[in-house]
């Protein structure tokens, strides 16, 4: 059944509904990008292995998560958005039942790069966000930025539950739970976006763009320069929040006040999205693009010069305020300037590169730490790649501009 959803007046509820599902979907879903952060000193302990060789099992997971998503957008424009999910689901419970009993390191890193991560996680992001587009039209940017907090509500509710259960149990046992809970909870949300709306069904056969030459770019060239503008903004985002932990200890503070910076930034990274949100649904999406990449510079510079206590958790937390609308603003984009029949792939595959940016960033942080024994040329080079952005999203608002 196909439902018209550039209508408000026709079926109001059923979008808002869906948007309540798939936001509950990303929470649970992406739980594989946090177990192993939490779980990652036992883990060591166990096999008897360095934490670097445990911190693998993330990258791989990060990696099949980024990768996955382009297949699972791909065929999300094929098919909907719920079997993705549905196989999504059963693959997180089988890779967590699987990790929950790898006897070697390499069976970690298959169960969580390619199960967990790339059958699993990368159904629960990617395609979301793109169905999200296609079901609003008046609020879409507000009901992107709502499904992308998703990943941030994960970062809250997961860590602390992961690791009260570690505590009272073992990370064996834990991964055991989630894998049940997760096949559980997730199939029934999933049955819930069973529906696709008319605009894709009714889309000619591998759709064009909706002019020849977007922006006066040929719609590839213009897929392109928005990938590259999401590898761009998301190096420069990762350096203080993949290492703010480290990056407040090294100033002498307690690694649990730089834990807290990072709750803070993630929990008005929050409030942050949904604000952009608003803002992009009157604006638009390059200028909410450029808006929020030149508000991210701005904090960057800042943060070099942040050293006390109270200046770390300011900077957390305006950080957190300034960089919240950027990667929805992607999917707005997106959805703008492409027919429906494309927006999952196209969508996965910018976001896959927000993704890449975002281990990118992080491996290049402490790369040039290890080189220093500081992260101030980090954050200078974080400052420099987002100017990089800044001009990308200059460049396509002023070819918006043109086109007028």
């Amino acid at each position: 059944m196909a439902v018209d959803a550039t209508s408000t007046a026709r079926e109001p509820a059923y979008a808002y509904i869906r948007l309540a599902a798939a936001l509950t979907l990303m929470t649970l879903g992406t739980v594989g990008m946090y177990a192993v952060v939490v779980a990652l000193k036992p883990i060591a302990t166990e096999f008897g292995t360095s934490r670097s060789s445990v911190s693998m099992a993330y990258a791989v997971t990060m990696i099949g998560f980024g990768l996955g998503g382009i297949v699972m957008g791909r065929w999300s424009d094929r098919v909907g958005v719920m079997w993705p999910c549905l196989l999504g689901s059963i693959m997180l419970a089988l890779g967590f039942f699987l990790a929950a009993r790898a006897s070697a390191m390499w069976q970690l890193y298959l169960a969580h790069g390619l199960l967990i991560g790339a059958l699993g996680n990368a159904a629960m992001f990617a395609p979301l966000v793109a169905d999200t587009t296609l079901w609003f039209e008046r609020r879409r940017g507000l009901a992107v930025a709502t499904i992308s907090s998703g990943i941030y509500l994960a970062g809250v509710v997961w860590p602390p539950m992961l690791q009260y259960f570690i505590d009272v149990s073992d990370w064996r046992a834990t991964y055991d739970g989630i894998a049940l809970f997760l096949l559980l909870a997730l199939p029934p949300l999933c049955l819930l976006l069973r529906r696709r709306p008319t605009a894709v069904l009714q889309a000619p056969p591998g759709g064009h763009a909706t002019t020849d030459r977007p922006l006066g770019l040929a719609p590839n060239g213009l897929h392109g320069v928005l990938c590259c503008a999401g590898l761009a903004c998301c190096v420069a985002m990762a350096v203080p929040q993949a290492h703010i932990v480290a990056h407040a200890t090294d100033l002498g503070h307690a690694a649990r006040r730089g834990a807290e910076m990072l709750a803070l930034l993630l929990a008005t990274g929050i409030v942050s999205r949904l604000a952009f949100g608003w803002i992009s649904d009157r604006i638009g999406g390059l200028k909410t693009l450029l808006l929020g990449g030149s508000l991210q510079a701005l904090t960057l510079f800042m943060f070099m010069f942040a050293e006390s206590l109270t200046a770390l958790y300011l900077m957390s937390a305006l950080f957190g305020l300034s960089q919240g609308g950027i990667v929805p603003s992607y999917a707005v984009i997106v959805r703008g300037y492409f027919v429906p029949g494309q927006v999952g792939w196209r969508i996965s595959v910018v976001l896959s590169t927000t993704l890449l940016g975002m281990a990118l960033g992080a491996w290049l942080a402490g790369l040039l730490y290890d080189w220093t024994g500081s992260y101030r040329l980090a954050f200078i080079i974080a400052v420099a790649v987002n100017i990089l952005h800044m001009i990308i999203a200059w460049f396509l608002l002023r070819r918006a501009r043109q086109s007028l």
